[in-house]
């Protein structure tokens, strides 16, 4: 893994960079009617809303969704485990992002006795069949998983009860689940294995470093958009600027900089 130079300074101008690249992208993404899934899955206060205001911060909010996933509620509990995610796909042109997903089925639901073992036994092929029926359609699906030690889970414990600001973010869930540390190794372990495929890979970053985390989520989203974006796509092209340059009636127009920054 690439070493980053986490200085606050530098921290900020590697973020800013980043993010500006992601705007690009993403307007790239919204004129060629891309559909994009963030999938974001880690240990409780591993960081996944850190990541998601570093991630959205400079996007347009018209073209994002973002989908907190919590428990289900009593509608969705008496249908299939998945039909609610059917619901938030995204729309052409935009990019959704889930605070954690369907894997609960085979996480929390598992570990907790809300699915019996046969329920999340066989929810590893529903699920890679359900992302490859996305795929298929043209759908983008993007994995993350945030992982800490458990001293450093403590450590982040500790400080949102002594942050009243802070309060909202821990509860008895998150007190009941690091007891069962063990039991979820095995089941994060389990679902690597069962899901990582090779049309929808799970990356799995190191979180213990925040800046480093946030950092590293920004450029494997940036890679991934870039790499499945034709580069004629990714601007106007310059018979377009020519044309609109004329009809404005402002002449030839100058040369194109895809580095200006963004002025909004």
């Amino acid at each position: 893994m690439r070493k980053w130079n986490t200085g606050r300074k530098h921290y900020e101008e590697q973020q800013s960079k980043l993010q500006l690249d992601l705007l690009r992208l993403q307007h790239a993404a919204r004129r060629t009617n891309r559909r994009i899934m963030v999938v974001l899955e880690g240990w409780d206060a591993a960081g996944k809303g850190g990541v998601i205001r570093r991630l959205t911060e400079k996007l347009d909010p018209r073209a994002l969704r973002v989908w907190p996933i919590g428990a289900p509620e009593k509608t969705s509990q008496a249908r299939h485990y998945l039909l609610r995610f059917w619901e938030k796909l995204p729309d052409p042109g935009t990019i959704a992002i889930f605070d954690r997903s369907w894997y609960g089925r085979v996480l929390v639901e598992r570990v907790e006795g809300f699915a019996q073992k046969p329920e999340w036994k066989r929810a590893y092929d529903e699920i890679n069949e359900f992302e490859h029926l996305l795929i298929s359609d043209g759908i983008q699906i993007i994995k993350v998983f945030l992982h800490i030690d458990k001293d450093e889970q403590l450590k982040r414990f500790a400080e949102r009860l002594n942050n009243p600001y802070k309060h909202w973010k821990i509860g008895p869930d998150d007190l009941r689940n690091r007891e069962r540390w063990d039991e979820y190794v095995e089941a994060i372990e389990d679902m690597f294995d069962k899901t990582n495929t090779k049309a929808a890979p799970w990356e799995v970053i190191g979180a213990n470093d925040k800046h480093l985390a946030r950092i590293t989520v920004l450029k494997l989203l940036r890679d991934a958009m870039d790499e499945k974006l034709d580069p004629l796509t990714r601007y106007h092209s310059e018979e377009f600027r020519k044309e609109a340059f004329h009809k404005l009636g402002l002449g030839d127009p100058p040369p194109f900089d895809p580095s200006a920054t963004n002025d909004d």
